[in-house]
């Protein structure tokens, strides 16, 4: 008599329905208009008055009165002023007391500042919730504890402010990069000329309220609202004696020939193409999950992002797979939804970008994929995207896509993965996967990265300093070195 089979019959994994969480856009507080900040008060500014939309849906969000060059010019003689009168000459522990505010502000108002950020850049709620707005306080307070100690900073035993600084940040996490400038630029003793992107003006203007309502002098803080002639003007104003610049390669091109020979002070945060690199004997569930975060954050928009994959040849096959499961449990949708993971695409030029760079990668001969995935009718959207069978020569292993599409190459032994990953004209990141704490150090020294992730990707302190080399910048922020760029 056969024995009876005591296996259990194969059974379908179920499928976990996410119910509708929306953030309510009321919390956003979102007003009908804004206005630029210049000498401690809110005023039309004399260019266009623009409509800030929604990326995920296209509508209109809110008219920003956007600066002209008259406006540049008052925001910056009224920051000489501050720091000539007002900023430079307080003490430290004074200057400390304001940016506590300003952290303490952020901290009180960070469900309004995050659903701003979602609304108007489209990025998911919990990460512009747990990630953005946290950072950025997180920033205030960090530099609150400077501003007394700079003598301890290791620039000397009396360092100075430099004076006005003109500050330019990108659109991919707009308030997180005011926090970034604006603060180190305070605890130093310089005043602050602020130009937010276009497309994301709303958390900075907010900010600007925050500043205002902390009693901040008039003066310390302008924002200026404005497209790139507004960027333009700021950073060619001779009352300028700081330029600090994050965004793209070809932009902080332009600025440095444009300060070149000026005597301004420049520290520049531009594009990126890190290699995430996964070796057979690291952790592949780790692994993969520090693989989603190295590129669909935030859809791609990070200039550190982990777009190239340099996985160990004798684990690939089971990398790509274990990745493309993980991708069919992301959820891509309403930005203000908490179960989201992928957002919004910020702009539509933006999207017509990656839809440029994934077709030139289809037509090189990669292999695409796609998790199935339907997008909304309406908005800026584009689905995680994976390429196998990508070389080096191919546009996108080489150039900054700047969105959720991830390329994977392949390596044998460490010293291929080390060319591989510094063959590229940036050098702003990278990600270490291995068991082997001797390997990550070898590898670190071999990197020409300013920042070397191990066994992790995208993580940020504001006390650790960040930057990087060669196409991607100089200059470091965060951390003590980010005082650096602010003392004479």
């Amino acid at each position: 008599m056969a024995k009876k089979s005591t296996a259990k019959p194969d059974r379908p994994t179920p499928v976990f329905e996410y119910a509708p969480a929306p953030e309510s856009r009321e919390i956003g507080r979102l007003k009908p208009s804004y206005q630029i900040f210049v000498d401690g008060a809110f005023r039309d500014g004399s260019g266009e008055a623009v409509k800030t939309i929604n990326p995920a849906d296209e509508q209109p969000l809110a008219e920003v009165s956007e600066a002209g060059p008259a406006d540049v010019d008052d925001a910056v003689r009224a920051a000489r002023r501050a720091h000539t009168e007002v900023w430079g000459p307080m003490a430290g522990r004074d200057r400390a007391k304001y940016l506590f505010r300003i952290a303490r502000a952020i901290q009180e108002r960070a469900r309004e500042l995050a659903v701003l950020e979602s609304l108007d850049n489209g990025k998911p709620i919990k990460e512009s919730r747990d990630v953005d707005v946290p950072t950025a306080a997180a920033h205030f307070f960090y530099y609150a504890g400077w501003a007394d100690k700079l003598g301890y900073a290791g620039f000397g035993p009396n360092p100075r402010s430099i004076g006005v600084a003109g500050q330019v940040i990108p659109w991919n996490f707009p308030l997180l990069m005011a926090a970034w400038k604006i603060a180190p630029a305070l605890a130093a003793g310089n005043t602050v000329v602020l130009k937010p992107a276009e497309t994301t003006p709303l958390t900075a203007l907010t900010l600007a309220e925050i500043i205002a309502e902390a009693d901040v002098p008039a003066g310390v803080v302008n924002i200026v609202a404005g497209g790139p002639a507004i960027g333009q003007a700021l950073v060619e104003h001779n009352g300028i004696d700081k330029i600090a610049f994050t965004g793209s390669t070809e932009v902080g091109k332009l600025i440095q020939r444009s300060a070149a020979g000026t005597g301004k002070r420049l520290s520049l945060e531009l594009g990126g193409k890190a290699a995430n690199i996964v070796f057979e004997d690291a952790p592949l569930d780790q692994a993969v999950e520090g693989i989603v975060n190295g590129i669909f954050f935030n859809q791609g928009h990070v200039c550190c992002a982990g777009s190239r994959l340099l996985v160990q040849e004798s684990i690939a096959d089971e990398v790509v797979a274990a990745l493309e499961r993980r991708l069919t449990t992301l959820r891509l949708g309403d930005p203000l939804d908490k179960n989201t993971d992928i957002g919004a695409i910020n702009s539509a030029a933006q999207l017509a970008r990656i839809h440029e760079m994934a077709d030139t990668g289809t037509a090189e001969g990669a292999e695409r994929w796609s998790p199935p995935c339907e997008l909304p009718a309406r908005g800026f959207w584009f689905p995680p995207t994976v390429f196998t069978g990508v070389s080096q020569a191919s546009r996108i292993a080489r150039e900054e896509i700047f969105g959720p599409v991830l390329s994977v190459l392949t390596f044998r032994t460490p010293g291929e993965a080390v060319e591989k990953a510094n063959n590229t004209p940036y050098g702003l990141s990278a990600g270490i996967w291995t068991e082997k704490g001797s390997r990550i150090l070898w590898m670190a020294n071999q990197l020409r990265a300013g920042v070397v992730w191990a066994n992790t990707f995208n993580r940020f302190d504001p006390a650790s300093p960040f930057g990087g080399y060669k196409e991607s910048g100089f200059g470091r922020e965060g951390g003590r070195h980010g005082l650096e760029a602010y003392l004479g």
